[in-house]
């Protein structure tokens, strides 16, 4: 984006919220609990922040189909969930990354889940379903988050689960959709004895998958249990949720075939099953490709919250994560060839050597001079995991003064193994299988190409105390400033080539101190500015030890130092919410590692934009969500980019969501609603060398209630089926490859409330 758009975008804010604030009728004001102090509730007019709140009516209605999908309604946040229901990539406000989401954290009633943002080939999203028992969800950027809980500078969404009340109440929910989703949602809540409650819920699913793999490649279940306690002096909240939830792994396709578009996926019946060789021995491993991307584990926590007295209260949030997070699926290496063109020129792919009669290797079919061939490798990635958290916070409140004393500790494990490349040539389709003819396909022989096989085990232990002290100098004006110092202790062995030698080993130290500084200033009762300033971290995890082993053992400490600021204004009129924020921020020791095992490229990012957030309701039923952010990225320091914008993220995406609500004979009623997203050109690289085009995507739904308990909703995503890109070859940037959004869908849905 060139910087002379910044201008013209901001102006147009401003008069959007001009516009809308002529309304005449009140909006409900929001409270949000992430962020402030103690996680007490503050109303989000009154937070020195920027924060957006999505409830349960609107997850309804956007309907996402992964939780990734879901982030795509915060400001700031650019979000690729093409990868299926898991192993998303997220980025937030400029902040540069080659993938996963290295600077988001997903918090589960106020507690992180994984203390890692992530880890290769796994990212927070994977962890978690979005499903009928959250209430809402708060997404914070920046802010006053470097200083509390796991010191996450970047993006931190905070899903708050429904509690029960005196009243008992629940709902049923049955999904289908054209690609023959089966699901069926429940949950319930009400009140057990005085004083105690609970909710429970969950949903069992099954597809072939919004890209049919002709098999049912996306399988879920999940369950939780929420029990809450109030007492004379607080609450005691305990909440178990278990989730066995997978679905087949989303990877680029040959931009250069006919027919490979949004709908294809390459894992089918006739290559999911496959054979790899892995370690020195070539030790035989079955692998099974339906078994895609997801999560098989257990989240559970406890909050505590008590009134000391008149003045101090305490506060604790404690997490316990343990299962599995395992990645199988189908990762093109280079691009795709002609056999016709390759038979007459073998040179176009020396890897292809053919040797005989090109066939299938299942059917025994001869492959036609129109087909192509790709090499696709068999990757293999299994995840054990487990983690604790506990953040412990004493907050007091003196008149104009308020103090939080917190100490957070959190420990991780990981047991894994990986065994990546095992390339072989496929025939490019849906179900494509692997051919005979070529030299490198021979059975039980090394692959076409390059192989990572790696057993690693890591142990990660995080200590820090933080303190936020806010002073209110009058009812307009107010000053907060935190502080954190966090130990960090890693220790970490890798044996690559599965040789039972210990190749890589690590046992790491690491003190820093991280601030931010925040005012708040409301100018009338209905509108306010903030600022904020803040320096954080993104301390080392087991991958940035791997991925850098030898700069780390010459001294390299592998930090990454995120300095930001923001300056925000907010108001909420009579029926209209506005709230824009001005950021930027430096991140300096960023990596990027193309390919797995290759070195990793260090570099310095700078981004500055605009973030829009905007709701207006109109007295006749009609109301609008404007959702946008417009940025400028910049890539200051590297070997050979200095220049260059930060790779995949879009210099402006914007969101407009209207509704309508009308109201019909015998107390029937109904909801019209959409969405119309636009999103600008990418790069697809730090060296800039490719573009990913813009795209504008449409979505339509509607909901009909013929009565109070009773609704039908019927939602259309991609109306258009437009054909937007979200990545190209991450391992190689030249290879004719790239991952579409996700087709034209649509689902069906029929509930009961009771």
């Amino acid at each position: 984006m060139k910087a002379k758009f910044l201008p013209l975008a901001i102006q147009a804010a401003i008069a959007c919220a001009s516009t809308t604030a002529m309304a005449q009728e009140s909006a409900l004001e929001e409270v949000v609990v992430t962020g402030t102090a103690n996680g007490s509730e503050v109303r989000k007019l009154d937070a020195a922040f920027a924060i957006t709140n999505v409830n349960d009516e609107d997850i309804a209605k956007l309907s996402p189909k992964s939780t990734a999908d879901l982030l795509k309604s915060i400001p700031g946040v650019w979000a690729e969930s093409s990868g299926g229901v898991a192993g998303a990539n997220v980025f937030v406000r400029g902040f540069p990354a080659g993938g996963d989401a290295p600077f988001y954290t997903l918090q589960l009633e106020g507690a992180p889940i994984f203390p890692p943002s992530t880890l290769s080939f796994l990212e927070n999203t994977t962890l978690f379903r979005v499903d009928e028992t959250i209430e809402r969800v708060e997404g914070l950027r920046g802010g006053p988050q470097p200083v509390q809980d796991n010191g996450q500078p970047g993006l931190t969404t905070n899903f708050i689960l429904k509690r029960g009340h005196d009243e008992s109440e629940g709902l049923v929910k049955y999904t289908t959709s054209d690609y023959d989703l089966q699901r069926f949602d429940a949950v319930a809540s009400g009140k057990i004895t005085d004083g105690l409650y609970y909710m429970v819920g969950g949903y069992v699913k099954s597809s072939p998958g919004v890209r049919d793999a002709g098999f049912s490649a996306e399988k879920g279940r999940q369950f939780t249990v929420n029990i809450t306690k109030e007492l004379e002096n607080g609450s005691l909240s305990g909440y178990h949720r278990v989730t066995d939830d997978h679905g087949t792994w989303y990877l680029p396709g040959a931009l250069n075939v006919p027919g490979v578009d949004a709908s294809y996926t390459q894992v089918g019946t006739l290559n999911r099953q496959a054979r790899i060789l892995a370690g020195p021995n070539g030790d035989v491993r079955n692998v099974d490709l339906g078994d895609g991307r997801g999560w098989d584990g257990s989240v559970s926590g406890l909050n505590a919250d008590f009134d000391i007295n008149e003045n101090w209260s305490l506060s604790n949030n404690l997490n316990f994560t343990q299962g599995d997070a395992d990645t199988l699926g189908f990762v093109p290496n280079g691009g795709a060839v002609n056999v016709g063109q390759l038979l007459a020129d073998p040179s176009l792919d020396a890897s292809a050597v053919v040797v005989g009669d090109i066939t299938g290797a299942v059917t025994g079919n001869a492959i036609s001079a129109d087909r192509y061939l790709q090499q696709f490798g068999v990757w293999e990635v299994r995840k054990n995991i487990e983690s604790f958290t506990n953040n412990l916070s004493l907050t007091g409140s003196y008149d104009s003064v308020d103090f939080v004393l917190g100490y957070y500790t959190a420990t991780t494990s990981v047991d894994e193994f990986w065994s990546l490349g095992n390339q072989k040539y496929y025939v490019v389709g849906q179900g494509g299988e692997r051919v005979n003819g070529i030299a490198c396909n021979a059975a039980d022989v090394d692959s076409c190409g390059w192989n990572y096989d790696i057993d690693a085990t890591g142990d990660m232990t995080q200590n820090a105390v933080y303190a936020t002290v806010t002073y209110r100098f009058n009812d307009e004006l107010s000053v907060d400033f935190g502080v954190r110092n966090e130990e960090h202790d890693v220790d970490y062995s890798v044996d690559e080539g599965l040789t039972g030698n210990i190749s890589k080993f690590v046992n790491y130290n690491e003190n820093k101190t991280s601030f931010t500084v925040g005012a708040n200033y409301a100018l009338t009762e209905d509108q306010g500015l903030f600022a904020r300033v803040s320096k954080g971290f993104k301390l080392p995890y087991f991958d940035d030890f791997r991925d850098n082993y030898g700069a780390f053992q010459g001294g390299e400490d592998l930090i990454k130092e995120v300095k930001q600021f923001e300056l925000g204004y907010k108001a909420s009129f009579e029926t209209v919410s506005a709230y824009l924020t001005f950021f930027g921020n430096e991140v300096v020791g960023d990596t990027f590692v193309a390919q797995p095992g290759a070195p990793a490229q260090v570099f310095t990012n700078e981004a500055y934009g605009l973030e829009v957030d905007v709701k207006w309701v109109h007295e006749s039923g009609f109301s609008l969500l404007a959702n946008a952010t417009i940025q400028e990225t910049e890539i200051t320091e590297s070997p050979d980019n200095n220049g260059n914008e930060a790779q995949r993220q879009p210099p402006y995406q914007i969101r407009l969501s209207p509704s309508y609500d009308i109201e019909l004979n015998d107390g029937m009623s109904a909801t019209l609603y959409g969405t119309l997203t636009a999103v600008d050109d990418r790069f697809s690289d730090n060296g800039n060398t490719v573009v990913l085009p813009g795209y504008e995507k449409v979505d339509l739904g509607v909901i009909f209630y013929p009565n109070e308990q009773l609704s039908l909703q019927l939602l259309v995503d991609n109306v258009t089926d437009e054909e937007g890109l979200t990545e190209g070859d991450p391992r190689n940037p030249s290879a004719p490859n790239g991952r579409y959004i996700l087709p034209r869908t649509t689902k069906f849905s029929i509930s009961y409330a009771f």
